[in-house]
């Protein structure tokens, strides 16, 4: 080990790939540099005594600065969305670079790109949102694109940019030949289509009606679909915030025939059901999100599924938007469900809720919890220096107080929404010092990050590639 350290973390309870140790964590330049071993000699040491030290949060679904599917404006830039990240222990985000119709899609990358270097605080990533195929240059970009480190692609099967099904195999396709994830928003339009149809129609269109629009059959049916198409093509697909017990089951049986397939679910799936959209007048729409939340029987098939490691991974899917007319309510001050903005924010929650749960309460355990929050994401989208506390490593580690208890409070997160979701929830076990390459981002509450001192996170392969060979 080199001498003289610029940070030590001394005595804490360390959660690596191995197991907890209990130890020193030492960082030089930017990197682990050895962990477990005592060491003294450092510019700086933190005390965690009695704590944990687990590996900085990686969200890898969230929506930052980005024009929604309905045209609209989400409420966070990157300074607001990446400072609300790092204040809940997230280090690392992976958000979306969202195509415009008929955008050349170097085009879209480009302005993503000055927008997340202006202002991100923590490192980030992007997802490729594909909406129109026919856009000029479409295939050389995407090749090109790919093979320049964006290993991720995000297409829909709903909302007014889904692609169609010959349009899905296409993307497919180029995604094997050139080496990316296909991660899919996975609803049968139709079945919306017909139940959303049916309720205006009949008068029903209270936040409530949501969750009865977007019926658990249009998640079920798309998820199989995607599972097959991933079959026949040997593509590695991702399928987003899975909502449904049947959908799980889906993709449990997929991968038992070998399929290649990932799935992630999100807090709001693992916490809620559709009673918080049961509130007087509009409130109900701070909720409002796609696919709605579900069941309690649902809520226990997905904890289910996340522990026997069917979905890989928890993401926030932070999808921020106002309760005022520039966000929820931008129809107008009565707006039906078809006219609100889906979303909730969710990226500084996301791991005290997760924490709680499986740490304090002993749902899973800390092993458990930094693998479905850090290492399974950092893992399955190539952030191969990120996710885990080993030597040669990124030092991005967050040391956790075991004890401390916060109910959250009606606008008390830092991002740019203007009220929490989780107002009255309390949550016991709370990030309390957040460290980013060796740099401290958060120190007991106060946030001394910087705009754009969060970098690109170069992707150069995939561990999650093809096996075999197409049917076909």
């Amino acid at each position: 080990m080199p001498d003289g350290m610029d940070l030590v973390i001394h005595d804490g309870r360390v959660v690596t790939p191995q197991g907890v140790v209990v130890g020193d964590v030492a960082i030089k330049d930017g990197k682990i540099a050895s962990v477990g071993n005592p060491v003294s000699d450092a510019k700086s040491h933190i005390t965690a005594r009695g704590k944990w030290v687990m590996p900085g949060g990686v969200d890898p679904h969230a929506h930052i600065e980005q024009m929604s599917g309905m045209g609209q404006w989400n409420a966070d830039t990157f300074e607001t969305a990446t400072k609300s990240a790092a204040m809940g222990g997230t280090t690392s985000v992976i958000s979306f670079a969202a195509q415009a119709s008929g955008q050349a899609l170097s085009e879209t990358v480009t302005d993503y790109a000055a927008r997340a270097s202006r202002g991100a605080m923590i490192d980030y990533a992007f997802h490729l949102t594909l909406t129109d195929p026919d856009a000029a240059n479409f295939d050389s970009d995407l090749a090109a694109l790919i093979r320049s480190g964006h290993r991720s692609l995000k297409v829909f099967t709903t909302y007014n940019i889904q692609l169609n099904d010959g349009q899905l195999l296409r993307i497919l396709r180029q995604a094997r030949e050139n080496g990316a994830l296909v991660c899919v928003h996975a609803e049968n339009d139709a079945i919306i289509t017909q139940a959303k149809e049916a309720l205006i129609n009949a008068g029903h269109v209270t936040p409530q009606d949501h969750a009865r629009s977007r019926p658990r059959m249009a998640e079920i049916e798309a998820v199989e679909r995607i599972c097959r198409f991933a079959e026949y093509l040997d593509q590695p697909v991702m399928l987003f915030h899975i909502s449904t017990a049947e959908a799980a089951a889906a993709v449990q049986v997929a991968q038992s025939r070998g399929a290649p397939v990932w799935a992630e679910t999100c807090p709001h799936y693992l916490f809620m059901t559709e009673a918080v959209l049961y509130k007087p007048g509009l409130e109900g729409a701070k909720w409002m999100c796609s696919p709605p939340q579900r069941t309690e029987q649902d809520k226990e098939a997905l904890w289910a599924a996340l522990l026997r490691g069917t979905l890989n991974l928890v993401s926030s899917d932070h999808a921020p938007y106002r309760f005022d007319n520039s966000g929820k309510l931008s129809a107008g001050p009565t707006p039906g469900f078809h006219q609100i903005a889906n979303g909730l924010p969710g990226l500084e929650t996301r791991l005290p809720l997760m924490f709680d749960k499986m740490v304090t309460q002993g749902r899973g355990g800390p092993e458990a919890f930094a693998e479905l929050t850090s290492t399974a994401p950092a893992r399955v989208y190539g952030l191969t220096d990120k996710g885990v506390i080993a030597e040669g490593k990124d030092a991005d580690i967050v040391v956790w107080d075991p004890d401390k208890t916060v109910t959250y409070g009606a606008n008390d997160l830092h991002d740019n929404v203007g009220y929490n979701p989780w107002e009255g929830h309390s949550v016991t076990g709370w990030p309390d010092c957040v460290i980013l390459r060796g740099r401290c981002l958060v120190d007991d509450g106060e946030f001394l990050g910087t705009p754009g001192n969060g970098q690109w996170i170069d992707r150069p392969e995939l561990a999650t590639k093809p096996k075999g060979k197409p049917v076909v």
